[in-house]
């Protein structure tokens, strides 16, 4: 047997990793001490650890966050009102198995898009597919998909989506157009994958902030009841640390 030719045909077969670590193992002698089924084991764990790390790294650029949030740096101080142990719950991700949703409400800077991002990069680190959207940016997006006639496909696109992320819900007015979009893609992952809503707006107040009661009571009726709800409340996180630095 080649060696050698062993590493070329890993590399052509894309395990290139284990390619590598093989290579390196008899130019440099190295794992000498391991058995054939010891060593065959290293070879694959890398190359396995190495294809999932790409993975979760490509999960994670086409999620598209705004920020790199992580569920560690969390801040769980008192006066935010932020359960510890009902967030362990949501980073677990059973919700997602269970295709509900999350609402996240509360005044400017409290942590809403942070906290909403956390959840969805936990949902990349455990392989599922997750999309990030300023709300705003969404309604562009369809309205865009809408003139260019590949609607259904970002519709389809977007039912395949494990958790789907809408930050800065109500900041803007919405049109007819925007309602029925909003309701599309709601009414198409209802009940088969999971939403995360984040709001300054109570969510008393999104019937009369979508307007147009038919489309109102329809996703409000696919969202709400469905949903675990944080309300965050405390000082503006942003404005702490302005003054702190």
């Amino acid at each position: 047997m080649n060696p050698h030719n062993t590493v070329e045909k890993m590399r052509a077969m894309r395990m290139k990793t284990m390619a590598e670590l093989y290579h390196q193992a008899i130019t440099e002698n190295m794992f000498s001490e391991l058995s054939v089924d010891e060593l065959m084991a290293t070879l694959i764990d890398t190359e396995w650890e190495e294809r999932q790390r790409r993975k979760i790294a490509g999960l994670i650029k086409r999620a598209s966050f705004s920020m790199q949030a992580v569920p560690g740096d969390l801040d769980y101080h008192p006066d935010r009102r932020l359960d510890k142990a009902m967030i362990g719950r949501l980073l677990g991700l059973d919700f997602l198995k269970k295709a509900e949703n999350i609402i996240i409400t509360g005044p400017t800077g409290v942590g809403k898009s942070y906290l909403g991002q956390a959840i969805g990069r936990q949902a990349c680190q455990m392989l599922f597919k997750t999309r990030y959207f300023v709300t705003a940016r969404f309604f562009d997006v369809a309205k865009g998909a809408k003139l260019e006639g590949t609607y259904p496909h970002l519709l389809g696109q977007l039912a395949k989506t494990n958790l789907l992320i809408l930050d800065d819900f109500g900041l803007h007015n919405t049109d007819q157009a925007d309602r029925q979009h909003l309701l599309d893609v709601i009414d198409q992952r209802y009940g088969k994958e999971s939403t995360i809503i984040c709001s300054q707006i109570p969510v008393s107040g999104w019937h009369k902030l979508i307007g147009e009661g038919t489309i109102a009571d329809a996703i409000l009726d696919r969202v709400v009841y469905s949903s675990h709800r944080i309300e965050l409340q405390g000082e503006s996180l942003r404005k702490k640390q302005g003054l702190t630095q």
